[in-house]
């Protein structure tokens, strides 16, 4: 097979490991184990990179990869993204589980069903995916993927659903009338305190 055609990111190769080859790899894969069962990896530019052997080390994989033989080759491979087709890859997973590839591109949808937008990329930064979405001509916006924010995925359909205030792209008007209002400040007021601290005791 050639460079994919519909690339999913399957891993990123961190440090060498050790003097003979090795690499630490963190893997996107839901069994980190599992990245050896996707037959050749690729690189963007199109180089393959075929597993040889694989073992669990702490929060990563290390890697021997076929014709990476020493420290040298593998530190000039530190930071190259790892991918395989789409087609390579299962569509038995859980209902509320999706590839990253498969929400890009899908029309977003507020909660009245009018199109307001569109995905054109899927982050994680640590702390869970986001959307990175246009909406109105505005690049770079971010939505949370979690149920509040994105109630509804249709992948057959081509849309997200998001709840605006959840997604925090409109402000909470209940949030709002908590909120304490200008025209309630009284600057001659002074708070309970010592008169020393600019209390009014």
């Amino acid at each position: 097979m050639s460079k994919p055609q519909n690339p999913v990111q399957m891993a990123v190769i961190g440090a060498a490991h050790g003097i003979k080859g090795e690499l630490r790899v963190k893997t996107f894969t839901g069994e980190p184990m599992a990245l050896a069962d996707y037959g050749p990896l690729y690189a963007r530019d199109g180089r393959a990179f075929q597993i040889t052997d694989i073992r669990p080390a702490n929060t990563v994989v290390v890697v021997r990869f076929k014709g990476v033989s020493d420290r040298n080759a593998a530190e000039a491979l530190a930071g190259t993204e790892l991918f395989v087709d789409r087609s390579m890859l299962p569509d038995d997973g859980e209902e509320d589980e999706f590839y990253h590839a498969d929400l890009i591109g899908l029309e977003i949808r507020d909660d009245t069903g009018a199109a307001i937008g569109k995905v054109v990329a899927v982050h994680n930064f640590g702390g869970g995916d986001i959307l990175d979405v246009t909406l109105a001509g505005r690049k770079g916006v971010l939505i949370p993927f979690t149920q509040a924010a994105v109630p509804a995925v249709s992948i057959a359909e081509g849309f997200v659903r998001v709840d605006p205030v959840a997604a925090g792209l409109v402000e909470d008007e209940d949030a709002d009338a908590d909120a304490p209002r200008e025209e309630d400040f009284d600057p001659k007021g002074r708070p309970r305190g010592p008169r020393g601290a600019g209390g009014n005791r």
